[in-house]
Protein backbone atom coordinates (compact mmCIF):
# COMPACT_ATOMS: atom_id res chain seq x y z
CA UNK A 1 0.00 0.00 0.00
CA UNK A 2 1.91 3.38 -1.24
CA UNK A 3 1.93 6.13 1.77
CA UNK A 4 -0.37 8.81 2.17
CA UNK A 5 2.56 11.17 2.93
CA UNK A 6 5.84 10.55 1.47
CA UNK A 7 8.95 12.97 2.51
CA UNK A 8 12.09 13.18 0.28
CA UNK A 9 15.25 15.06 1.40
CA UNK A 10 13.58 17.42 2.82
CA UNK A 11 16.11 20.39 3.93
CA UNK A 12 15.13 23.64 5.73
CA UNK A 13 17.89 26.21 6.39
CA UNK A 14 17.78 29.59 7.81
CA UNK A 15 19.83 32.65 6.73
CA UNK A 16 20.81 35.01 9.85
CA UNK A 17 22.93 37.52 9.98
CA UNK A 18 25.59 35.59 12.20
CA UNK A 19 25.31 32.49 9.16
CA UNK A 20 22.92 30.14 7.88
CA UNK A 21 21.25 27.67 10.75
CA UNK A 22 20.56 24.16 8.86
CA UNK A 23 17.35 23.37 10.81
CA UNK A 24 16.55 20.33 8.99
CA UNK A 25 18.64 18.82 6.37
CA UNK A 26 17.64 15.31 4.36
CA UNK A 27 14.87 14.05 6.39
CA UNK A 28 13.19 11.00 4.92
CA UNK A 29 10.30 9.42 5.55
CA UNK A 30 7.06 7.71 4.73
CA UNK A 31 3.55 7.52 6.66
CA UNK A 32 0.56 5.37 6.03
CA UNK A 33 -3.36 5.79 6.92
CA UNK A 34 -3.97 4.37 9.96
CA UNK A 35 -0.29 4.61 11.29
CA UNK A 36 1.41 6.83 14.17
CA UNK A 37 4.97 8.34 13.13
CA UNK A 38 6.66 9.64 16.18
CA UNK A 39 9.50 12.17 15.90
CA UNK A 40 11.93 12.80 18.91
CA UNK A 41 14.79 14.76 20.09
CA UNK A 42 16.02 17.47 22.12
CA UNK A 43 15.14 20.54 21.71
CA UNK A 44 16.20 22.15 18.72
CA UNK A 45 16.91 18.85 16.64
CA UNK A 46 14.93 20.44 14.09
CA UNK A 47 11.43 18.73 15.11
CA UNK A 48 9.18 21.13 14.58
CA UNK A 49 10.89 22.61 11.58
CA UNK A 50 10.18 19.11 9.94
CA UNK A 51 6.33 19.61 10.44
CA UNK A 52 6.10 23.56 9.70
CA UNK A 53 7.70 22.74 6.34
CA UNK A 54 5.09 19.92 5.78
CA UNK A 55 2.29 22.32 6.34
CA UNK A 56 4.72 25.23 4.71
CA UNK A 57 4.32 27.51 7.13
CA UNK A 58 8.04 28.85 7.34
CA UNK A 59 8.72 32.37 6.58
CA UNK A 60 11.79 34.52 6.06
CA UNK A 61 14.65 34.18 7.05
CA UNK A 62 13.43 30.40 6.70
CA UNK A 63 13.40 28.79 3.21
CA UNK A 64 12.51 25.15 2.47
CA UNK A 65 16.04 24.85 0.52
CA UNK A 66 15.98 21.57 -1.08
CA UNK A 67 13.68 18.29 -1.07
CA UNK A 68 9.31 17.04 -1.78
CA UNK A 69 6.53 16.44 0.11
CA UNK A 70 4.26 14.15 -2.06
CA UNK A 71 0.89 14.16 -0.47
CA UNK A 72 -1.29 11.37 -2.12
CA UNK A 73 -5.08 12.65 -1.77
CA UNK A 74 -8.13 14.45 -3.53
CA UNK A 75 -7.81 11.84 -6.33
CA UNK A 76 -3.41 12.08 -7.36
CA UNK A 77 -0.20 12.63 -6.51
CA UNK A 78 1.62 15.62 -5.79
CA UNK A 79 4.55 17.50 -4.65
CA UNK A 80 2.85 20.04 -2.14
CA UNK A 81 5.84 22.34 -1.84
CA UNK A 82 5.33 23.14 -5.42
CA UNK A 83 1.44 23.68 -5.32
CA UNK A 84 0.16 27.37 -5.79
CA UNK A 85 -0.40 28.81 -1.76
CA UNK A 86 -4.25 28.91 -2.85
CA UNK A 87 -3.80 25.02 -3.54
CA UNK A 88 -2.30 24.86 -0.65
CA UNK A 89 -4.52 26.78 1.55
CA UNK A 90 -7.09 23.80 0.49
CA UNK A 91 -4.63 21.42 1.58
CA UNK A 92 -4.78 22.66 4.82
CA UNK A 93 -7.47 21.76 7.54
CA UNK A 94 -9.02 19.81 4.68
CA UNK A 95 -6.77 17.05 3.51
CA UNK A 96 -3.81 17.83 6.10
CA UNK A 97 -4.53 19.23 9.51
CA UNK A 98 -2.03 20.53 12.21
CA UNK A 99 -2.44 20.62 16.33
CA UNK A 100 0.04 23.27 18.20
CA UNK A 101 1.62 23.43 21.30
CA UNK A 102 -0.49 25.96 22.90
CA UNK A 103 -4.01 26.29 21.90
CA UNK A 104 -3.94 29.48 22.84
CA UNK A 105 -2.01 30.27 19.72
CA UNK A 106 -4.37 28.24 17.71
CA UNK A 107 -7.56 29.85 18.83
CA UNK A 108 -8.45 33.23 18.25
CA UNK A 109 -10.17 35.15 21.64
CA UNK A 110 -12.33 37.11 19.50
CA UNK A 111 -14.73 34.42 18.38
CA UNK A 112 -16.64 31.60 20.25
CA UNK A 113 -15.37 28.29 19.79
CA UNK A 114 -18.33 27.43 17.77
CA UNK A 115 -17.43 30.34 15.59
CA UNK A 116 -14.27 29.03 15.44
CA UNK A 117 -15.05 25.25 14.24
CA UNK A 118 -18.35 26.64 12.27
CA UNK A 119 -15.91 28.84 9.85
CA UNK A 120 -13.12 25.93 9.68
CA UNK A 121 -15.96 23.23 8.46
CA UNK A 122 -17.60 26.04 6.21
CA UNK A 123 -14.40 26.98 4.62
CA UNK A 124 -13.58 23.19 3.62
CA UNK A 125 -16.93 21.57 3.24
CA UNK A 126 -19.70 22.39 1.34
CA UNK A 127 -22.39 22.96 3.36
CA UNK A 128 -24.71 26.36 5.03
CA UNK A 129 -23.79 27.42 8.27
CA UNK A 130 -27.07 25.48 10.18
CA UNK A 131 -25.15 22.51 9.22
CA UNK A 132 -21.63 23.12 9.83
CA UNK A 133 -22.76 24.05 13.56
CA UNK A 134 -24.76 20.31 14.12
CA UNK A 135 -21.18 18.96 13.43
CA UNK A 136 -19.26 21.56 14.86
CA UNK A 137 -21.49 19.96 18.33
CA UNK A 138 -20.87 16.31 17.26
CA UNK A 139 -17.29 17.15 16.75
CA UNK A 140 -16.95 18.55 20.47
CA UNK A 141 -18.81 15.66 21.99
CA UNK A 142 -16.12 13.00 20.25
CA UNK A 143 -13.58 15.09 21.96
CA UNK A 144 -15.87 14.96 24.95
CA UNK A 145 -16.22 18.25 25.94
CA UNK A 146 -19.34 18.28 28.01
CA UNK A 147 -22.46 20.37 27.48
CA UNK A 148 -21.05 20.45 23.78
CA UNK A 149 -23.89 22.70 23.00
CA UNK A 150 -23.31 25.05 25.56
CA UNK A 151 -19.64 25.02 24.97
CA UNK A 152 -20.06 26.07 21.36
CA UNK A 153 -21.17 29.85 22.79
CA UNK A 154 -18.05 29.54 25.02
CA UNK A 155 -14.81 31.93 24.46
CA UNK A 156 -11.38 30.72 24.67
CA UNK A 157 -10.69 32.06 27.77
CA UNK A 158 -13.52 30.04 29.59
CA UNK A 159 -12.00 26.99 28.99
CA UNK A 160 -9.52 25.36 31.14
CA UNK A 161 -6.11 23.87 28.94
CA UNK A 162 -7.17 20.38 28.69
CA UNK A 163 -10.46 21.72 27.39
CA UNK A 164 -8.57 24.40 24.90
CA UNK A 165 -6.89 21.58 23.61
CA UNK A 166 -9.70 19.43 23.05
CA UNK A 167 -11.13 22.03 21.30
CA UNK A 168 -8.55 22.47 18.79
CA UNK A 169 -8.25 18.78 18.29
CA UNK A 170 -11.76 18.99 17.37
CA UNK A 171 -11.46 21.82 14.76
CA UNK A 172 -8.09 20.18 13.77
CA UNK A 173 -10.38 16.83 12.78
CA UNK A 174 -13.79 18.59 11.53
CA UNK A 175 -12.83 18.05 8.09
CA UNK A 176 -11.73 14.65 8.41
CA UNK A 177 -8.42 15.42 6.82
CA UNK A 178 -6.24 12.46 5.88
CA UNK A 179 -2.89 13.68 7.74
CA UNK A 180 -2.89 15.03 11.34
CA UNK A 181 0.22 16.54 12.74
CA UNK A 182 0.20 16.99 16.53
CA UNK A 183 3.59 19.22 17.70
CA UNK A 184 3.61 18.52 21.03
CA UNK A 185 0.43 19.01 21.88
CA UNK A 186 0.56 18.10 25.73
CA UNK A 187 3.49 19.69 26.82
CA UNK A 188 1.55 22.22 28.36
CA UNK A 189 -1.03 20.54 30.54
CA UNK A 190 -0.32 18.34 33.68
CA UNK A 191 0.46 14.83 33.87
CA UNK A 192 -3.66 13.56 34.36
CA UNK A 193 -4.80 16.02 31.98
CA UNK A 194 -1.89 14.92 29.47
CA UNK A 195 -2.77 11.00 29.53
CA UNK A 196 -6.43 12.16 28.87
CA UNK A 197 -5.52 14.33 25.49
CA UNK A 198 -3.22 11.46 24.66
CA UNK A 199 -5.97 8.74 25.03
CA UNK A 200 -8.11 10.45 23.38
CA UNK A 201 -6.13 11.41 20.44
CA UNK A 202 -5.48 7.43 19.82
CA UNK A 203 -9.04 6.96 19.70
CA UNK A 204 -10.04 9.25 17.23
CA UNK A 205 -6.96 8.55 15.09
CA UNK A 206 -8.02 4.88 14.51
CA UNK A 207 -11.75 6.30 14.02
CA UNK A 208 -11.13 8.95 11.52
CA UNK A 209 -8.08 6.58 10.40
CA UNK A 210 -5.90 9.16 9.88
CA UNK A 211 -2.23 9.34 9.15
CA UNK A 212 -0.22 10.88 12.70
CA UNK A 213 2.31 12.46 12.79
CA UNK A 214 3.22 13.10 16.40
CA UNK A 215 5.95 15.48 17.97
CA UNK A 216 7.50 15.30 20.83
CA UNK A 217 10.95 15.51 23.35
CA UNK A 218 9.77 12.72 25.75
CA UNK A 219 9.84 9.20 24.67
CA UNK A 220 7.95 8.05 27.90
CA UNK A 221 5.01 9.44 25.37
CA UNK A 222 5.49 8.31 22.43
CA UNK A 223 6.51 4.79 23.83
CA UNK A 224 2.40 4.56 23.74
CA UNK A 225 1.53 6.29 20.68
CA UNK A 226 3.43 5.49 17.98
CA UNK A 227 4.44 2.67 15.25
CA UNK A 228 7.36 3.97 13.99
CA UNK A 229 9.87 6.48 15.53
CA UNK A 230 12.18 9.02 14.33
CA UNK A 231 15.18 9.74 16.28
CA UNK A 232 16.16 13.48 15.30
CA UNK A 233 19.80 15.21 16.59
CA UNK A 234 20.68 18.32 15.39
CA UNK A 235 18.71 18.86 12.54
CA UNK A 236 18.97 15.15 10.89
CA UNK A 237 17.41 11.79 11.63
CA UNK A 238 20.05 9.48 13.60
CA UNK A 239 17.98 6.94 13.72
CA UNK A 240 14.16 5.45 12.18
CA UNK A 241 12.43 2.14 12.66
CA UNK A 242 9.85 0.54 14.69
CA UNK A 243 8.56 1.38 18.18
CA UNK A 244 9.24 -1.82 19.04
CA UNK A 245 13.13 -1.40 18.14
CA UNK A 246 13.58 2.09 19.42
CA UNK A 247 13.01 0.89 22.84
CA UNK A 248 14.09 -2.60 22.76
CA UNK A 249 16.82 -2.56 20.14
CA UNK A 250 18.31 1.21 19.99
CA UNK A 251 21.20 0.99 17.16
CA UNK A 252 22.73 4.82 17.66
CA UNK A 253 24.11 5.57 20.67
CA UNK A 254 21.95 8.79 21.14
CA UNK A 255 19.50 6.54 20.91
CA UNK A 256 20.60 4.36 23.83
CA UNK A 257 21.55 7.61 25.70
CA UNK A 258 18.31 8.95 25.37
CA UNK A 259 16.21 5.76 26.63
CA UNK A 260 18.55 5.87 30.28
CA UNK A 261 18.03 9.74 30.80
CA UNK A 262 14.15 8.61 31.44
CA UNK A 263 13.00 7.63 34.74
CA UNK A 264 12.46 4.19 35.99
CA UNK A 265 9.17 2.75 37.78
CA UNK A 266 10.56 -0.68 37.46
CA UNK A 267 14.49 -0.07 38.67
CA UNK A 268 15.64 1.68 41.43
CA UNK A 269 18.11 4.77 40.60
CA UNK A 270 20.20 7.10 42.54
CA UNK A 271 19.81 9.32 40.00
CA UNK A 272 19.34 9.73 35.55
CA UNK A 273 22.29 9.40 33.30
CA UNK A 274 22.56 12.77 31.45
CA UNK A 275 23.88 13.11 28.41
CA UNK A 276 27.32 15.20 28.95
CA UNK A 277 28.09 18.18 26.93
CA UNK A 278 25.96 20.67 24.54
CA UNK A 279 23.71 20.05 21.54
CA UNK A 280 25.59 21.62 18.37
CA UNK A 281 25.49 25.20 17.40
CA UNK A 282 23.47 24.73 14.59
CA UNK A 283 25.08 27.95 12.62
CA UNK A 284 27.24 27.14 9.92
CA UNK A 285 27.36 23.37 11.39
CA UNK A 286 30.48 21.11 9.42
CA UNK A 287 29.39 18.11 7.73
CA UNK A 288 30.13 15.53 10.59
CA UNK A 289 27.98 13.52 12.80
CA UNK A 290 26.39 15.87 14.97
CA UNK A 291 26.66 13.80 17.56
CA UNK A 292 30.04 12.94 17.91
CA UNK A 293 31.57 15.46 20.11
CA UNK A 294 29.25 13.53 22.99
CA UNK A 295 29.39 10.31 21.86
CA UNK A 296 30.93 7.65 23.85
CA UNK A 297 31.34 6.20 20.67
CA UNK A 298 32.77 8.02 18.13
CA UNK A 299 35.85 7.53 16.10
CA UNK A 300 38.06 9.57 14.43
CA UNK A 301 36.46 9.74 11.06
CA UNK A 302 33.13 10.43 13.09
CA UNK A 303 34.10 14.34 13.49
CA UNK A 304 35.90 14.29 9.60
CA UNK A 305 32.83 13.01 7.47
CA UNK A 306 29.02 12.45 7.42
CA UNK A 307 27.88 8.82 8.00
CA UNK A 308 25.45 7.79 5.84
CA UNK A 309 21.83 6.82 6.47
CA UNK A 310 21.85 3.55 6.31
CA UNK A 311 19.25 0.29 6.15
CA UNK A 312 21.27 -1.90 8.68
CA UNK A 313 18.09 -4.31 9.16
CA UNK A 314 14.92 -4.42 7.78
CA UNK A 315 13.12 -1.20 8.05
CA UNK A 316 16.04 0.09 11.18
CA UNK A 317 17.65 3.06 9.44
CA UNK A 318 20.87 4.30 11.19
CA UNK A 319 23.60 7.38 10.77
CA UNK A 320 26.16 5.99 12.23
CA UNK A 321 29.71 4.59 11.76
CA UNK A 322 29.86 2.34 15.00
CA UNK A 323 26.30 1.46 15.74
CA UNK A 324 25.36 -0.51 18.92
CA UNK A 325 24.68 -4.06 17.18
CA UNK A 326 23.22 -6.67 19.59
CA UNK A 327 21.76 -9.83 19.11
CA UNK A 328 19.55 -9.58 22.03
CA UNK A 329 16.98 -6.93 23.21
CA UNK A 330 18.66 -3.95 24.91
CA UNK A 331 17.79 -3.02 28.58
CA UNK A 332 17.24 0.58 27.53
CA UNK A 333 13.55 0.46 27.77
CA UNK A 334 11.42 3.23 28.18
CA UNK A 335 8.25 3.29 30.34
CA UNK A 336 4.80 2.71 29.32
Amino acid sequence: MEPILSVRNLSTWFYMEEGIVKAVNEVNFDLHENEVVGIVGETGSGKSVTVRSIMRLIHKPGKIVDGQVIYRGRGKEEDILKLPEDEMTKIRGEEISMVFQDPLTSLNPLYTIGDQLVETIIQHQDVDRKTAWEIGIEMLKKVQIPEAEKRMMAYPFEFSGGMRQRAVIAIALSCNPKVLIADEPTTALDVTIQAQILDLMRELQKEFKTGLLFITHDLGVIASMADRIIVMYGGRQMEFASAEDIFYKPMHPYTHMLLRAIPRLDKKQDKLEAIPGQPPRMIDVPNICPFAPRCPRRLDKCTKELPEFTEIEPGHYVRCFNPVIETKKSEAIANE
